[in-house]
């Protein structure tokens, strides 16, 4: 009898555990908890002010997001509004972004380990997808018209392009964490500091190591702000 309350106990305490392991950000206990960014306690978010000198402009930002933004090289860019920017969204669990397209431009191959995103085309045409874990890698795409909606699950790989020559778009998303986070492929794989020896890159994508070098050697411009 006790060996089977045990496996109960235990059961019980695993499946708490798996539920929690599915939350993209822990569950607020409190109405809300407005960032302090300059506590010198470091916990995982940011600490909470004091409710009684938090008024309503902790809660909101002149964030222009109807603005056009100047995009980089890769013909994009993207403005995010997280916690770091409105203190007030700390432990809520959610952020939003703009994401500016040049023609022919692309948020390139990137993921975000803490956050599901669902994109609105509010401009133009996107040609978006993701690609599914190892083993199948899977791609899952579509062409997105202005009032489409697309949703990438979270830590998967993922891009947009802008098919058009001649006209810019633009997207709005919204992202299932206060900080998301980013990590753009070429990006990280290419442009890490310091390198990734060229031996193991060079074995892991079956190139030539003049290649690798090459590659690692040229500007990996962010485009998130």
């Amino acid at each position: 009898m006790a060996s089977s309350s045990s496996f109960m106990l235990m059961a019980t305490l695993l499946a708490l555990a798996s539920w929690q392991g599915m939350a993209s950000d822990p569950s607020p206990l409190q109405d809300f908890c407005v960032a302090d960014m300059h506590s010198p306690v470091r916990v995982n978010g940011f600490p909470c002010l004091n409710p009684m000198d938090v008024n309503a402009d902790h809660f909101f930002k002149a964030a222009m997001l109807d603005t056009p933004r100047k995009t980089n090289k890769v013909g994009s860019n993207v403005t995010l509004i997280s916690a770091v920017q409105l203190p007030g969204l700390n432990t809520l669990g959610i952020s939003i972004a703009r994401i500016d397209y040049a023609p022919l431009g692309q948020n390139p191959p990137h993921t975000h380990p803490r956050a599901t995103e669902i994109l609105t085309v509010l401009e133009g045409t996107l040609y978006v997808g993701f690609v599914t874990s190892n083993r199948d890698n899977k791609l899952f795409s579509k062409v997105l018209n202005k009032g489409d909606v697309f949703v990438f699950p979270v830590g998967l790989i993922h891009f947009q392009f802008n098919p058009n020559p001649y006209k810019p778009a633009v997207a709005i998303a919204a992202l299932s964490s206060q900080n998301p986070g980013a990590i753009t492929i070429a990006n990280a794989v290419f442009g890490s500091k310091p390198p990734i020896s060229d031996d193991v890159l060079a074995k892991a994508f079956q190139v030539e190591k003049g290649t690798i070098d090459w590659l690692q050697a040229q500007f990996w411009e962010n485009n998130h702000n």
